[in-house]
């Protein structure tokens, strides 16, 4: 059976039941008494009250409360903040509507890893929902004064042929530009190789394209502080798109290959000199087909909390893309919202702050042994709930929810996104009721 979660009040419970007076309480407390309450309350400060404060945090600061909204009516039914464990566990596998129908509009890209076999099921069961795939399977590194492309021995051909048969999804697997930025860029045959190793593998495998992954990268290495390095970089792109879209796809020959980049969300509207904006996105964006924004990873173990707040969202979009003008409507349609559905659990304890990804997996066992109460938080536009492990360590999960994926879904359709999906193989069957 699951193990019930512990009272705050507890602590109290062995004090003495003995009783005194009003009037002459305070008058007959010896020192052990005094000693005795003053340890209690350290007790009670130290492991009841902080961890309590940690999690009102949430919502003073993503949000103003746990207000409900109404229930919205879709085609599998009423999508609701009002839940419970018990929906969810009894209703998570059940996909309602047509598994091949689209209900958004727009391009999805959905990721899918190797490392996850779920995501490869999820791929080819509904497979007309996605209009491009990538698979996490490519890293193009340094090796002494030449570059190697590591990954080919991931690819799995007949998946991609059973993908082939069952819809028109884009085949576009991500590749990691691991290789040192400065040699790269600085010399004109790394850079000519890395884009001619790119090219090749596409026509040999027969992609459709690649997702590009480098900006993060190039950040770390502090490529990008440096204008004119940062400059090569944004010309590297534009070359490697331009040399994509002179290749005609094996599948249709009427059609180029595609090149779509992976972009992080700014940290503030006082852009950076490593931040991605809006100026780089209008420079690439004759060369490049999509861009793969990650609004997700917003809070972390040291910053506890939704793992992609809606008013984030909002304010990354209309950062990158301005208002709802001219260039926002034309410049929109490339951008691949991020949506994650995955997870994470933080311990909330005074001195033993961390964090976990969790998986659906996970998150339906949390729910049948702890048996929680589920909040929603208005502002944030997500679930989550808080539990006490075996050994008494206060936790909070946030995981995705059909109300915060509709919510996303919303918001994207706005502003006329696509969305990208990082990853397939961690979400609940249900959530793809929706796309």
């Amino acid at each position: 059976m699951a193990r019930r979660r512990e009272r705050r009040g507890e602590p109290s419970q062995d004090r003495r039941k003995d009783r005194v007076g009003p009037a002459t309480r305070e008058e007959k407390l010896n020192d052990s008494d005094a000693s005795e309450r003053k340890l209690i309350g350290i007790f009670i400060l130290f492991f009841i009250i902080i961890p309590a404060v940690s999690v009102l945090v949430y919502v003073y600061k993503y949000g103003s409360g746990t207000k409900r909204l109404e229930p919205v009516i879709t085609e599998r039914g009423p999508i609701k903040t009002d839940i419970n464990f018990q929906e969810i566990l009894t209703e998570n596998t059940n996909v309602a509507g047509n598994e091949s129908q689209r209900n958004y509009d727009y391009p999805v890209l959905a990721y899918i890893t190797p490392w996850n076999s779920k995501g490869y099921e999820m791929a080819k069961r509904f497979n007309s929902k996605f209009t491009h795939l990538s698979p996490v399977w490519y890293d193009l590194k340094s090796h002494g004064n030449s570059l190697i492309l590591e990954g080919r021995h991931n690819a799995d051909k007949g998946w991609i042929s059973e993908l082939r048969m069952r819809g028109n999804a884009l085949i576009l697997p991500r590749i990691v530009l691991e290789a040192f930025p400065t040699e790269l860029l600085k010399k004109k045959k790394q850079m000519d190789k890395a884009i001619d190793l790119m090219v090749t593998e596409c026509k040999e495998m027969e992609y459709d394209g690649i997702v590009l992954e480098s900006w993060s990268r190039w950040a770390a290495y502090g490529v990008l502080h440096n204008p004119d390095l940062r400059n090569m970089a944004l010309k590297f792109i534009k070359q490697l798109g331009h040399a994509l879209h002179s290749v005609a796809s094996t599948r249709n020959p009427k059609q180029q290959l595609q090149l779509v980049y992976v972009v992080g969300p700014p940290h503030s509207d006082a852009l950076q000199q490593h931040d991605f904006g809006p100026a780089d996105l209008q420079s690439l964006s004759g060369s490049v087909d999509g861009f793969s924004l990650m609004t997700y990873d917003f809070s972390g173990p040291n910053n506890p909390g939704p793992n992609a707040p809606l008013n984030w969202i909002r304010f990354t979009l209309r950062l990158l893309l301005g208002s709802t003008g001219n260039n926002a409507q034309r410049l929109a349609p490339k951008i691949f919202l991020g949506i994650n559905f995955y997870g994470n659990d933080f311990i909330l304890s005074e001195g033993s702050g961390g964090a976990g990804a969790i998986l659906g997996r996970d998150y339906l066992s949390l729910l049948e042994k702890h048996r929680p109460q589920l909040q929603w938080e208005k502002n944030s536009g997500e679930h989550f709930f808080v539990y006490f492990d075996d050994n008494n360590v206060r936790h909070a999960v946030f995981y995705p929810s059909l109300m915060s994926i509709y919510m996303r879904l919303e918001e994207a359709r706005f502003w006329r996104t696509g969305i990208s999906i990082w990853e397939i193989g961690q979400g609940l069957d249900y959530f793809f009721d929706l796309l």
